[in-house]
């Protein structure tokens, strides 16, 4: 009898398009409110898209998250998620 493989969700990077297991991925979520924050659990209620760890280390365009999200992400929300998650990359 084969043994059977496990299936590993696959997501896609909003910027660089690159696509990862969906655990190597960082998730953001826009909340109900408005709020953009990380979200570590993957489960949390809002419009989410992945961004893999190299992406929130460069330099991004706030453009590319607002388009994935359907809102505005600002410079400043990026800077406070890079120190929720431990990256001082600037910005």
């Amino acid at each position: 009898m084969a043994s059977a493989t496990r299936h590993v969700p696959q997501r896609t990077c909003v910027i660089c398009r690159d696509v990862s297991p969906q655990r190597e991925l960082h998730r953001l979520v826009r909340d109900p409110k408005g709020q953009v924050r990380h979200d570590a659990t993957g489960r949390a209620p809002g419009r989410g898209a992945y961004v893999c760890h190299d992406c929130l280390g460069q330099e991004i365009k706030p453009s590319r998250l607002d388009h994935a999200l359907r809102g505005h992400f600002s410079a400043e929300n990026l800077s406070a998620l890079r120190l929720e998650l431990g990256n001082g990359a600037k910005t």
